[in-house]
C-alpha cells in the first residue's frame, strides 16, 4: 500500500492553515524550515485575475529519489504503507553532506533550520495521527476542504488519477504519491 496526498486546487483560498497546523503539530520552530509550504500564482490584470495556490509537503515518492541521495542512510520508505522518513540523529546535517537530499528531490521537501549543522526534517505524513485513526494536521485543519489523505489507490478511486496542477511538475522518476484537481482559468 501506498500513502498519498490529494489537493483539490479549485478549493485551497490560499488560507496556510495546513502550513501553520504542521509546524504547531509537529513542533516545527518559526523560521524558514517548514513541512508544508503553500505556492503561489497570480496572472493577468484586473478585472480578469486568475490565483492558484498550490501545497507543497512531502510527497512520499514511491521512487524517493532523496533517500538516494543521502550519503547517511538517514532517509527510509516503509514498506507497509509507502511514507518517507527521516532519522533526524543520522542526517549528518546540511553543511557536513551538502544537503544532498534537498538538492535531489524535485519537491524541495527537505527542510533545515537556520542554525549550523541543522539536520534535515520534512512531512512525515502525521503517521502518529494515522496511527490513532486521525488525518494529518494539515487535512484536519483545511477548512475549505481541499486536502485529503489515504491509500493512494483509494484516493484515486474517488477523485480519479489528475497528476497536474498550477506550480506542480509530476516526475516520472519519483511518482510523487499525490492525486490532483487543477484549477483552469475562468
Amino acid at each position: 500500500m501506498q500513502m498519498g496526498f490529494y489537493f483539490d486546487q479549485t478549493r485551497c483560498t490560499g488560507c496556510n492553515a495546513c502550513r501553520v497546523a504542521c509546524k504547531d503539530w509537529n513542533d516545527v520552530p518559526a523560521g524558514p524550515e517548514n513541512w508544508m509550504r503553500l505556492g503561489y500564482l497570480e496572472q493577468g490584470e484586473t478585472p480578469d485575475v486568475f490565483v492558484a495556490y498550490m501545497v507543497h509537503p512531502c510527497f512520499h515518492c514511491e521512487s524517493p529519489v532523496c533517500a538516494d541521495a543521502c550519503p547517511a542512510n538517514a532517509i527510509t520508505k516503509r514498506p507497509e504503507d509507502g511514507l518517507v522518513f527521516v532519522d533526524r540523529e543520522a542526517c549528518l546535517g546540511k553543511e557536513e553532506c551538502g544537503a544532498k537530499c534537498l538538492k535531489a528531490c524535485p519537491y524541495d521537501a527537505p527542510q533545515f533550520g537556520p542554525e549550523p549543522q541543522a539536520k534535515m526534517g520534512k512531512c512525515n505524513l502525521c503517521h502518529d495521527r494515522l496511527a490513532e485513526g486521525k488525518v494529518p494536521s494539515c487535512v484536519e485543519s483545511c477548512y475549505t476542504r481541499a486536502l485529503d489523505v489515504g491509500p493512494l489507490d483509494e484516493l484515486k478511486a474517488k477523485y480519479g488519477g489528475g497528476t497536474e496542477a498550477r506550480l506542480f511538475k509530476y516526475s516520472n522518476r519519483t511518482k510523487p504519491a499525490v492525486i490532483l484537481k487543477m484549477k483552469n482559468p475562468q
